[in-house]
């Protein structure tokens, strides 16, 4: 562990102040725009534009870094971030924030591509996981740290646009001043969704749905909590409990999907989320928000993980890596309908509407395992599951991918 901090400082420093700054932007903007009097279909509209963008993000900007570099795309990435987190506080319209949303998206994914490969580029193989595991735990702290930062006193409204912008502005330097050499890229082949529906129609289908859910909940929990009489402090808290929670149980539940069927884990999940929106459901008192939306993002976020394994237990070493660009791809698409479907089904059924989505999303995911269940078992060397960051923030990215693709080429040559 300290051999990966010491070689890799420079990247990490940087990605942890891109998380923190993007985990808060992504929460304020939901509760200033709150503030500022924009209905939940404006900020739903408004927030969806940066799954928009990283539909765009996640195709071109790996064939930007071939062509230019690893550190150019970083610092004209993190720029043009910074520049939106700025034009954020300068402005107070929908129109204005939904372009810089849109820009945003366009940026992180590349951001988190840069920092993947040149941390996979630059690890050797006896610390790739221990790389892995730091590069998780930012991905995890970095966000809950910036969504807690939204409960700060900011009597103007200025001073959490502002820190945003530095920190994004920040995170340029430790890559500039590190004297690392920037490793060779060449941006990967992707795999057509048609063709990883062949392989694995359950990851397909579940990564769609269950990304619908989550970035549904996301988005729309402190706008819940917010309607519930909580202050922005309360409602940035109950959205920092959810994410930790969603952390903490990765690691259990990969170990878990690791020695069973992978299925079984996804069902499991899926029922128990589906159960507590229920619960959410019937009892819609503001206690049961942070405790209930704690329950559903546990439940809910490592799904995908599991789901990616599942079709890389299928898949050869040689897929894994085009493949994950595609499951991103796919998360993406699904986080697009979540959003705008979040926030405009607080108030529908008697304040029902986001649970009624959780349960349905929940019964649907684990009825597709368990057919997917009964028409095949399950296959017989599998691999591990890889442990993926919180939404809006470092998507399930190539550096999981590649330590996943060149551990089974190391197995299969020993």
């Amino acid at each position: 562990m300290q051999r990966a901090l010491l070689d890799n400082w420079a990247l990490f420093l940087g990605m942890l102040m891109l998380m923190v700054a993007n985990g808060l932007l992504v929460t304020l903007l939901s509760i200033r725009g709150a503030g500022l009097g924009f209905s939940p279909l404006t900020i739903s509209l408004m927030q969806a534009c940066y799954p928009l963008g990283a539909l765009i993000g996640t195709i071109t900007v790996p064939h930007l870094i071939e062509k230019v570099g690893h550190i150019r795309v970083f610092s004209a990435l993190a720029s043009m971030v910074s520049i939106a987190a700025i034009i954020h506080l300068l402005t107070n319209d929908p129109y204005s924030w939904s372009a810089m949303r849109f820009l945003a998206g366009v940026c992180f994914p590349g951001l988190y591509v840069v920092t993947e490969s040149w941390l996979n580029a630059k690890s050797e193989n006896r610390i790739r996981a221990q790389v892995l595991s730091v590069y998780f735990i930012i991905q995890t702290l970095g966000p809950a740290l910036g969504t807690a930062l939204v409960g700060f006193p900011d009597p103007t409204g200025n001073l959490m646009f502002g820190i945003v912008s530095i920190l994004m502005s920040l995170a340029i330097v430790p890559l500039l001043l590190s004297g690392n050499r920037a490793p060779d890229y060449s941006a990967p082949d992707r795999m057509t969704v048609i063709r990883l529906y062949r392989v694995s129609p359950m990851a397909v289908l579940g990564i769609i749905i269950m990304s619908v859910g989550v970035s549904a909940w996301f988005i729309a929990l402190p706008l819940y909590a917010l309607r519930q009489g909580f202050t922005d402090a309360q409602a940035s808290g109950a959205l920092v409990v959810a994410m930790i929670a969603a952390g903490l149980v990765q690691y259990p539940v990969g170990w878990i999907s690791d020695n069973t069927d992978r299925r079984y884990v996804v069902i499991g999940l899926s029922v128990i989320s589906a159960i507590a929106a229920l619960w959410m459901a019937v009892d819609t008192s503001p206690s049961r928000i942070v405790i209930g939306f704690a329950i559903i993002a546990a439940m809910t976020l490592p799904v995908y993980s599991i789901l990616a394994a599942h079709a890389n237990d299928q898949l050869s070493p040689g897929q894994v890596v085009p493949a994950s660009g595609t499951m991103a791809f796919l998360l993406q698409f699904g986080q697009v309908f979540g959003i705008l479907l979040g926030p405009n089904l607080i108030l529908l059924a008697g304040g029902r509407g986001l649970q009624i989505l959780l349960v349905g999303i929940g019964i649907g995911v684990a009825l597709i395992a368990v057919a997917r269940r009964v028409q095949r078992e399950a296959p017989a060397e599998t691999g591990e599951v890889q442990a993926t960051g919180v939404l809006g923030m470092a998507q399930p990215g190539r550096l999981q991918a590649e330590v996943l693709a060149a551990s089974e080429e190391d197995e299969t040559k020993d």
